[in-house]
C-alpha cells in the first residue's frame, strides 16, 4: 500500500503493531518514494520529501532524497523552498561534497525580495556552512548585517557568529557593522550582536580594544533594562529580559578584564544591579551570578568585590543544591583573592558539609581547606575531623591528607600537632598516604619531651583497634623505638600515670603480629619493633628468651624480607653486650615540610608491595643525620672485620680501595672466618699505600679516571670515632637523588702519630660503594687527612633493614680498637 501524504503515512506507521511491521512498512514506503523520484513528478515531490524526512526523524536511511532536497531549494514557491531547506538541515552536514551544490541557492536567496525567504537561507546558513561556505558568502552576510530589517539582521548575526567560529581571520569584517548593531534598540538585534561580539572579543584580541569604547554604551543598555518599568514583551517573572542582561554582564566582563577605566565606567550599574534584582527566583539568582562573575573578573574596587562575596554567601543559604553548588564552585576560585571576605562564610560553608548531595560536601571540603589559617585552624580541624568520622571512603584519603598538612602548618604548638595526627590516625588509618605516616614519625623523633606521651596515646589507641593500617605502623614504631620511656613513665592519664609492663608491650605486639589484619609491612614493623625492646634494659630476661624464641619461629618464614630479618635479628641474641649498641634509639631524620606535589599515586600506606628496601621514612634518612651519614659505610679499624662479616652474611655488597697486593688478601681473611667460600665480602683497605698498578689490585671495581673533588663540608661534621687518640668524622653531602659523596677525615688528638690506617665499608647489595684512597696512612699530630667515599642507590630505596645497619654501623664506631 503507498500512501499518498504524510498525514497517510504517520498514521499508518502508527498502527503497526509490533517492530517488524514497521519496519516492513518504512522499507515498502521507501521503495515507493524512490521510484517516484526517478519520475521526476515535481508535484509528488514535495509529499515524498516530507514523508522521507519523517522516516529519517525515525531513524531509517532517507540520504537518497538529498538531491531531492536541492530541487526543492531551487523551487520559485515558498513552501517548496522551505522544506527543501529543512530538509538540507537534517540531510546534510559541513563534511558532504554535496553541499558545495547548495552554495549558490544560499546566495540567491539571500538577495531575494522575501525577507522570510532571506530567512530561510541565513537559518540553513547559520546550521551547515562549512569554511569554505564562509569564505564564500560572507560579504553576503556583512552586507546583510546593514539590511534595515531587524528579522532580517538578527539573523545576519547570528550568520556571522557561524562565520567567526569558522574562520576567525575574516572576524575583522565584521567589526564595524557588529558595532552599529550594538547601538540598535530592538532586543533580538541586540542579543545577537551581543552574542556576535563576546565571540569576536575571545577569539582576537585585537577586536577587544576596538570594542571597549562600547562600554559606556553597554552600560546606558543594562540600566535602561534594570530601571524600566513592566513591559509584557521582554517580562519573565518580573524581570525585564534577563537573557539579554546577562548577555550585556557577560560582555563587560571580557572588556573590563585588565583595563581600569571600563571597569570604573561599570562598577556604579554592576553595584545597582546586586542590589535591585530580586534574589527570590531562579531567574534573578542568574543575573545576580553573572554580576558576581563579572564583579570578581574586572578591576573591581574592594567594596563591590566583598558584596559579590556575600552574594555567594546568600546563594548558600537556598534550598536549590543546583545554586548551592554553584556558590561553592565560585567561592573556591576567588578564596585565594579575598580570602577574609569568604571566612565571614565559614559556618555555613561547614554546614554544607552535611548536606545529603555528595557533590556539594566535596566543594566545601575543598572550600574548608582553603580558608584554614594560623587563626582558626582549632576550629575547622575539628569541624574536619568530626566529618571525617562519618565520610564516605571515598573522601578520607584526601581528608587526611589535608588535615595533616594543614595541622603541620598552622599547628599552635606540637602537642596539638600530634593529638591532631593521632585523631586522624584512629578514624581513618587506613586511608593515611606514606608522605603523612613519615611527617609523624619524624615530628615524634624531634620532640623528645613528648615521646613519651605519644608513646602512650599510640598504646592505648592500638590496645582498641588493630585494624586502622597506618595507625598500627606507627604505634608499633615508636612503641619499639621508646619503649623504655613508656616503661618508665606509664601511660599518661588524666588523672594520674598507670604502670605498663614490658610483658604487655610484647603481648600487644605479638597480638597484632598474629591478627587477620596484619600484612607483609606490618609484620616487618613489629619484628624490628620487638627486637629493639629486647636490647632496652627495662625489658626482663623473660621476655628477651619470649622475643629470642619468636623470632626464632620465623627464620623459616615463606616471606622472603620476614625470614631475612628474623635471622638477622635472631643473630643478635649471640652478641652479647653488643647488642644493645646495634639497637639503640634512632637518631632523628631531617625535619622539614611535607610535599604532597611530588605524590604520584593516591594509594595509602602499604597499597603498594614494596622493594626490601622500601622504608617507612622514604629518603628522608638517606642524606641526614649521624646514622644516615653512616648508612652506606663504616670506617672501621682493622680488627672489626670479623664482626662485619658476621653482621653481613650474604646481604651485604662491598667495595675496597684500590690497593697494590697485600701479604695476606681480604677473601682469605673472610675465608677463615667463615670456613667456607664468602657470600658477601667486606672491603678492606691494605695497609700499604696504592702505587700506580692500583688499580690492576681491583679487578671488581668499575674503573674511575679520577677521584671526585672533596665534597663542600656541611654545616655539621658527624663524629664516627673518637677513642685511643684517633678522631674520625664523618662530612656528607647528597650531589643528587641516590648520589651521597661522604668525606671521612683522620685526626689524632694526643701527640703520638696513628700509622698504617686501615679503612673498612660494607653496603647493603641495592647500594653501590665506591672509596678513594686515603691522603696519607700515617697521620700526625696537627694534621688531617681525608678519604673520599661514594654511595649509590635507586632513589627512594632506604628500608627499616637499612636503618638497623646504620645501628650497626653506629656501634661499630664507638667500639673500642687499638690503633
Amino acid at each position: 500500500m503507498v500512501y499518498h501524504n504524510l498525514k497517510a503515512l504517520i498514521k499508518g506507521i502508527r498502527a503497526c503493531k509490533t517492530v517488524a511491521d514497521e519496519r516492513a512498512l518504512i522499507k515498502q514506503e521507501s521503495a515507493a518514494i524512490r521510484a517516484s523520484f526517478r519520475e521526476e513528478d515535481s508535484y509528488a515531490r514535495h509529499n515524498n520529501v516530507a514523508k522521507l524526512l519523517y522516516i529519517h526523524m525515525l531513524g531509517s536511511e532517507a540520504h537518497f532524497g538529498q538531491m531531492e532536497c536541492l530541487k526543492l531549494v531551487a523551487s520559485p514557491r515558498f513552501g517548496d523552498k522551505r522544506l527543501g531547506y529543512l530538509g538540507i538541515m537534517l540531510l546534510l552536514d559541513e563534511s558532504q561534497e554535496v553541499l558545495t551544490l547548495v552554495t549558490n541557492s544560499l546566495k540567491n536567496d539571500m538577495n531575494h525580495a522575501n525577507m522570510y525567504v532571506v530567512g530561510l537561507a541565513l537559518c540553513t546558513f547559520a546550521d551547515i556552512a562549512s569554511e569554505e561556505m564562509s569564505r564564500d558568502l560572507a560579504n553576503e552576510i556583512e552586507k546583510l548585517l546593514g539590511s534595515s530589517n531587524t528579522y532580517i539582521r538578527k539573523k545576519a548575526a547570528l550568520c556571522a557568529l557561524r562565520v567567526v567560529k569558522k574562520v576567525p581571520d575574516l572576524a575583522d569584517h565584521f567589526v564595524t557593522k557588529a558595532k552599529n548593531l550594538l547601538a540598535d534598540r530592538n532586543h533580538g538585534v541586540l542579543l545577537t550582536a551581543i552574542t556576535l561580539v563576546i565571540e569576536m572579543v575571545q577569539t582576537d584580541t585585537a577586536c577587544l580594544e576596538e570594542f571597549r569604547n562600547a562600554v559606556p554604551l553597554l552600560v546606558r543598555h543594562l540600566k535602561s533594562l534594570v530601571t524600566t518599568g513592566y513591559s509584557p514583551e521582554h517580562d519573565v517573572s518580573g524581570l525585564t529580559d534577563p537573557f539579554l542582561q546577562v548577555k550585556i554582564l557577560r560582555l563587560l566582563r571580557l572588556l573590563g578584564k585588565g583595563d581600569v577605566q571600563a571597569s570604573e565606567t561599570m562598577n556604579d550599574i554592576l553595584a545597582q544591579v546586586a542590589t535591585n534584582t530580586d534574589s527570590t527566583k531562579n531567574v534573578g539568582n542568574s543575573i545576580l551570578y553573572e554580576t558576581v562573575m563579572t564583579v570578581l573578573e574586572i578591576e573591581a574596587d574592594s567594596g563591590l568585590r566583598v558584596m559579590a562575596i556575600n552574594i555567594l554567601g546568600k546563594f548558600l543559604g537556598n534550598r536549590d543544591n543546583n545554586i548551592r553548588y554553584v556558590a561553592l564552585n565560585t567561592l573556591n576560585k576567588v578564596v585565594s583573592i579575598d580570602t577574609n571576605a569568604v571566612q565571614r562564610h565559614r559556618n555555613i560553608i561547614l554546614d554544607c558539609l552535611r548536606d545529603g548531595d555528595i557533590s556539594i560536601r566535596r566543594r566545601a571540603l575543598e572550600l574548608s581547606y582553603a580558608l584554614i589559617n594560623e587563626n582558626n585552624v582549632r576550629v575547622l580541624i575539628r569541624e574536619l575531623l568530626a566529618f571525617l568520622e562519618v565520610a564516605d571512603d571515598e573522601f578520607k584519603l584526601g581528608m587526611t591528607t589535608q588535615i595533616c598538612l594543614a595541622a603541620e602548618r598552622f599547628a599552635p604548638n606540637k602537642r596539638w600537632h600530634i593529638d591532631s595526627v593521632l585523631r586522624v590516625l584512629k578514624l581513618a588509618g587506613n586511608f593515611v598516604r606514606e608522605e603523612i605516616l613519615s611527617s609523624f614519625i619524624r615530628l615524634v623523633a624531634h620532640t623528645p619531651e613528648l615521646q613519651g606521651y605519644t608513646a602512650s596515646k599510640l598504646y592505648n589507641a592500638l590496645r582498641a583497634d588493630i585494624s586502622q593500617e597506618s595507625l598500627t605502623l606507627a604505634a608499633t614504631w615508636i612503641i619499639g623505638e621508646y619503649s623504655e620511656i613508656l616503661l618508665e613513665q606509664g601511660l599518661v592519664d588524666e588523672d594520674q600515670p598507670k604502670p605498663v609492663s614490658d610483658a604487655e608491650l610484647v603481648d600487644l605486639l605479638i597480638s597484632v603480629l598474629d591478627s587477620p589484619y596484619a600484612n607483609y609491612l606490618t609484620r616487618q614493623f613489629v619484628l624490628t619493633a620487638i627486637t629493639k625492646i629486647s636490647s632496652r634494659p627495662t625489658t626482663s630476661a623473660t621476655q628477651q628468651e619470649r622475643i629470642q624464641t619468636l623470632l626464632a619461629s620465623y627464620t623459616t618464614s615463606p616471606e622472603l624480607e620476614i625470614q631475612q630479618r628474623a635471622v638477622e635479628f635472631a643473630s643478635l641474641f649471640t652478641l652479647g653486650d653488643l647488642r644493645s649498641g646495634v639497637l639503640e634509639r634512632m637518631p632523628p631524620p631531617e625535619l622539614k615540610a611535607t610535599v604532597m606535589g611530588v605524590v604520584s599515586e593516591n594509594k595509602p600506606v602499604g597499597s603498594v608491595q614494596p622493594s626490601k628496601d622500601g622504608d617507612l621514612l622514604g629518603d628522608d634518612l638517606s642524606s641526614t643525620g649521624p646514622a644516615a651519614a653512616v648508612n652506606g659505610a663504616a670506617a672501621v679499624a682493622q680488627s672489626n672485620k670479623d664482626l662485619l662479616a658476621e653482621i653481613f652474611g650474604s646481604s651485604g655488597a662491598s667495595s675496597s680501595t684500590p690497593t697494590a697486593q697485600a701479604p695476606r688478601t681480604t677473601a682469605q681473611d673472610i675465608l677463615s672466618l667463615f670456613d667456607s667460600t664468602p657470600t658477601s665480602p667486606v672491603a678492606t683497605q691494605p695497609t700499604s699505600i696504592p702505587s700506580t698498578s692500583a688499580a690492576a689490585a681491583a679487578p671488581a671495581r668499575p674503573a674511575v679516571t679520577s677521584p671526585p673533588q672533596p665534597a663542600q663540608p656541611r654545616l655539621v661534621s658527624y663524629p664516627a670515632y673518637d677513642k685511643n687518640g684517633l678522631r674520625i668524622s664523618l662530612t656528607p653531602q647528597p650531589r643528587q637523588p641516590g648520589v651521597v659523596d661522604i668525606q671521612v677525615r683522620f685526626q689524632v688528638s694526643g701527640g703520638v702519630p696513628a700509622s698504617d690506617i686501615n679503612f673498612q665499608a660494607a653496603v647493603p647489595k641495592s647500594q653501590q660503594l665506591q672509596i678513594w684512597p686515603i691522603s696519607n696512612p700515617a697521620v700526625q699530630p696537627g694534621a688531617v687527612e681525608t678519604l673520599n667515599m661514594r654511595v649509590t642507590a635507586p632513589v627512594g630505596v632506604c628500608s627499616e633493614s637499612h636503618l638497623f645497619h646504620s645501628h650497626v654501623y653506629s656501634f661499630l664506631y664507638n667500639r673500642p680498637t687499638s690503633v
